[in-house]
């Protein structure tokens, strides 16, 4: 062979090389990312080919799917009472993705999850249309109906837990969606999607409130601070006087931290200073204790931590770095503390659980298309927060709360209930519609079965406690009342 021919000879081979090379990394390397790439359409097209499984609440499917025509995708979802449920299911849509349970458990709702290979197969060798799996979650259907009824027209969120637990009972959120509404990919699926976005409804009515959305949590944190004063052991009796001046004077500055109204707050005891919700008491136990006291009690009961519960909900704040004022004013929920209402839900259950918190969760089990189980959720501990005697304190505490307290809009007859409401003002200078808070659990012979939290964004609100009271107690009792008829 003359030497240009076994130029060319060579060069064609060299290119066989890279062709053989180039196949094999897209085939075996890149497979995945390219099955996976969102700019993928059979990958979409696959997504809804088949019907996708169910979510289930008590037993029954609150989805389903209906066939859709002139478009390659075959199956499209559908929502059972979407706006009270969106909250927990999110959306699966075919022209704007999923969110929420529908996203993190999409795989094993359309049945391409590992774990279903099994069925897959035998489906296939049958001649059985592919099919998803159901995905049971914890939540009540009673329950959830209560907190989405009972903030009704007002903007706010509900989230309860079973402290025994850590299954999530309700999670509510107003204004909502109907993500059945855009589930398709039709031009009317679009102008609804359009008109859902913020820049076009300043209500955001596609925001989680429950798990994405923090808050001031106002008087309400004083439970955080309450349990960080006694696991101190410098505060041993609730009803013990504290050497606590009204006003207060916040630390290395001339500034009073006063309270609302005309109420004893002066060396009131702990007990009292829940009852009354003294910012001056629990604004210098805040102090007096510490940052790093107060910020190793908040980060037990959850702060500073995102929760997956498998959705993820965003971290609650308390501040790391605090000049003493700041820690006096984050002690009584102010300053940059920020809780959502989940966060402030498992701060009751960990009281209520006798001072320990359990890892919140909404997903019960995963099951195949033939009804068989292939994944089932374990509760597990999150942390302790306090001991047993110093949450039975607590308890004690809070209960004053409801017994002759702010809360005595969310008792219960025959039942234990505690509680602690809150009034969180927020913008600059206070200008801009408060918060008003209820923290609550509900106890009986068995334990709690029941920790709830709710905040309503409150035009109206002008005193602490008095609208957390007035507008968010009521609300909680119903939610409470739902699951305790569920017992």
């Amino acid at each position: 062979m003359n030497k240009p021919l076994r130029r060319v000879a060579v060069f064609c081979g060299l290119l066989v090389l890279a062709l053989l090379v180039r196949v094999n990394y897209v085939q075996f390397v890149q497979a995945d990312q390219l099955s996976n790439d969102k700019n993928n359409r059979r990958v979409a097209i696959n997504q809804y080919a088949q019907p996708r499984g169910d979510i289930i609440v008590d037993g029954k499917a609150i989805t389903g799917h209906t066939t859709t025509t002139g478009s390659d995708f075959k199956y499209k979802r559908t929502y059972t009472d979407g706006p009270m449920w969106a909250p927990v299911t999110g959306f699966a849509s075919q022209a704007f993705g999923t969110t929420m349970l529908e996203g993190v458990e999409d795989k094993f709702l359309t049945g391409n999850d590992d774990r279903l290979f099994f069925n897959r197969t035998i489906d296939l060798l049958t001649g059985k249309e592919k099919k998803g799996g159901n995905v049971v979650t914890t939540l009540n259907a009673k329950a959830q109906k209560a907190a989405y009824d009972g903030l009704g027209n007002k903007k706010g969120a509900v989230a309860a837990i079973d402290p025994r637990t850590g299954a999530i009972l309700a999670l509510a959120s107003t204004p909502s969606y109907d993500p059945g509404s855009f589930a398709g990919n039709s031009v009317k699926d679009s102008k609804n999607w359009v008109a859902l976005d913020k820049k076009n409804d300043a209500d955001d009515p596609t925001l989680n409130r429950a798990l994405r959305q923090t808050y001031p949590p106002g008087s309400t944190f004083k439970l955080v601070t309450a349990a960080a004063a006694l696991e101190s052991g410098k505060y041993t009796d609730i009803n013990a006087k504290t050497d606590s001046p009204d006003p207060y004077m916040l630390p290395n500055t001339r500034t009073p931290l006063v309270n609302e109204g005309h109420i004893p707050c002066k060396d009131a005891s702990l007990k009292q200073a829940l009852q009354y919700s003294c910012n001056s008491v629990f604004g210098k136990i805040g102090a007096d204790l510490g940052q790093q006291t107060m910020l190793d009690e908040a980060e037990k009961f959850g702060f500073n931590d995102e929760q997956f519960v498998p959705v993820r909900a965003a971290a609650s704040n308390f501040d790391k770095k605090m000049s003493p004022d700041q820690v006096a004013q984050s002690s009584i929920g102010q300053f940059d503390t920020a809780a959502t209402p989940l966060q402030m839900a498992m701060v009751a259950s960990a009281i209520a659980n006798n001072g320990v918190l359990m890892k919140p969760y909404e997903v019960d089990k995963l099951v195949a298309p033939n009804l068989s189980t292939i994944a089932q959720t374990s509760p597990s501990e999150l942390s302790k927060p306090l001991s047993p005697e110093n949450a039975q304190k607590l308890q004690s505490m809070m209960e004053n709360v409801v017994d002759k307290g702010t809360g005595t809009n969310a008792k219960i007859p025959g039942v234990r209930v505690g509680g602690k409401t809150g009034t969180a003002q927020h913008g600059v200078g206070n200008d801009k519609a408060p918060y008003a808070w209820f923290v609550s659990y509900a106890m009986t012979d068995q334990g709690s079965p029941v920790a709830v939290a709710v905040v309503v964004e409150d035009g109206s609100a002008n005193r602490d406690d008095i609208s957390g009271g007035g507008l968010a107690a009521p609300i909680a009792k119903k939610v409470m009342e739902a699951v305790l008829n569920n017992h």
